[in-house]
Order: structure tokens, then sequence, then C-alpha cells
């Protein structure tokens, strides 16, 4: 099956032939699967919230192509609206885009825009709160009287209305408690699951990235300097901190429990040390 999602060569420049021209993206390429989490990770200034502008049209590349479903979106202006709708973009702290007088309208505010009638935009709003975990009573408030974290939730529920095929994130978890934290990618991945959707996630959290995703790219001053699955990204350990990227906490310890002569493989996931410890107390054991 052909990717869902492919970058070919995408370069970026802002303010071409000017003082202030700048290089976001350098010859970036990768392609993207139907159904696959993906983590974006980078420092600040390393191209991710460019590329993820590009991916669903928002932005036009200044040399490259962005494919979606194997035509180039920018190839036409029909694809170029549709890529908007099948490629849905969450930016970080999207509750402040919030903006109708309803938590319904706002969720609605999407479908409505694709043309849909009333009776399919009312099975997508109400179908989307419930993804995220709105009651039904909440829909009709306004959604400056919700919590930080719920206004997040209907923010998120918003743009899954739309029902993308690709669904991208930008610190969906920013600014949360470790409970809001959790039930938010809880909402993400239910949503995946339900409707094989992409998801593309930029994270600050290694922690997250490593339990969640299948794959990483890393990007490094406007360039893709890893695409791989988690487990070889954070074997890289030294060139990720060479970046100002961290690592994952649990990496860290049992890469301080090599250094103290301890037989481990470096790990990423809390399931992965209790697995290592556990055949570390059978060992002994049996010594």
């Amino acid at each position: 099956m052909a990717p869902i999602l492919e970058i070919k060569d995408l370069t970026h420049v802002y303010s071409a032939g000017t003082p202030f021209e700048h290089t976001a993206l350098n010859h970036v390429s990768f392609s993207v699967e139907r159904g696959e989490f993906i983590g974006i990770i980078g420092h600040t200034g390393s191209g991710k919230s460019t590329l993820m502008q590009h991916m669903n049209g928002l932005l036009k590349p200044t040399s490259g192509s962005v494919v979606l479903d194997g035509k180039d979106i920018w190839s036409d202006k029909i694809l170029t609206r549709q890529a908007r709708f099948r490629v849905g973009l969450v930016f970080q702290y999207p509750e402040y885009q919030l903006f109708e007088e309803t938590v319904y309208k706002d969720i609605a505010f999407g479908p409505k825009n694709m043309g849909l009638d009333a009776k399919e935009i009312d099975r997508r709003v109400r179908e989307s709160a419930d993804f995220v975990g709105v009651t039904p009573e909440q829909l009709e408030v306004s959604p400056f009287d919700l919590s930080g974290g719920q206004k997040r939730r209907v923010a998120i529920a918003g743009v899954i209305a739309m029902e993308p095929e690709v669904l991208i994130l930008d610190e969906p978890t920013a600014g949360l408690d470790p409970i809001g934290r959790a039930e938010i990618l809880e909402n993400i991945e239910r949503y995946r699951k339900a409707k094989n959707a992409t998801i593309m996630m930029v994270s600050h959290s290694m922690n997250d990235v490593a339990r969640l995703t299948d794959r990483l790219l890393v990007m490094n001053h406007a360039e893709l300097a890893m695409d791989a699955v988690p487990g070889e990204v954070f074997r890289r350990t030294d060139e990720l901190l060479e970046m100002g990227l961290d690592i994952p906490d649990v990496t860290r310890v049992f890469l301080r429990l090599r250094e103290l002569g301890l037989p481990v493989e470096p790990i990423y996931t809390m399931e992965q040390a209790i697995s290592a410890l556990r055949q570390l107390k059978e060992g002994a054991a049996h010594a």
C-alpha cells in the first residue's frame, strides 16, 4: 500500500532574497504509512513547526513537494483545500483559538466549513466529543466556562470532527498536570485505533514519544537528522545530547547501571525496564 503522506526534498526559506533570509527546512524527505504513530522531536528552531505547517498546506514549499495519497497538494487548488481537511493540525495551546458561544458550535465549526449537512455535523460533533471525554452536558455550555484541560479537549475535538486521515499535534499535553497529560494522550490513541488514523506528534517529552510512537523523526538545524524506531534513536544518546535533546528517564537510569557494570541493554520504556530488572533478579537467584 502506498504511503498516505510523502515529503519529498522539502525546502522552505523565509524572507528569501532579503537580509532576513532564513532556511527553516533544508531538503527534508520521508514518508508516512497509514495508521502510523510518528513522533517529531528537535530543539527550538530546528524546523518542527515549519514542517508541520507544510503537511496540510498552510505553508507552500520553496522547493520540493508534499504528496498526500499520491498527489502533490500544491498541483491543484482543490487538492490544497482538501489537504487542510484531510490533514488535521492542532497547534500548541489550541484552547486559545476557541471563540464560539457554546462547545457544540466550536466543535461544529470545521465540519460546517466542509459543507456537511446538519445531521452529519451533529454526528461528528457528538462522536468527537466522546473521543476526548467531553460530556453531552458540556456541549451546551460556553467553552470559556471550562477548565484549561477541558478547553484543550474541546479544541482537539474540533479538529477530530473533520475526521482527518492524518492528525498532527504540536505539544498536545503542554502545560497540563500528569492526569490531564495521560488523558489527552489516551484520547489521541483511541482516535487512532477507531479510525485507523495516522498520528504525528511534536513533543519535548522523551518519555511520551518513547512509549507511544512507532517511529521518531529527529529535526536538527532545518534537516532531518534521524528517522528510526525509538529504540534505535535513543541508542544514539551522545548525538541527541549534542543536539540539545534529552533521553527518557529510564534510559538514563539503565545507562548508569551499565556504567556500574550490570549486564543490561539500553532501554527506553518502563515496560522494558520491568522486564530487564526481572531478568537480572532471576539471574542473580541462579548465580
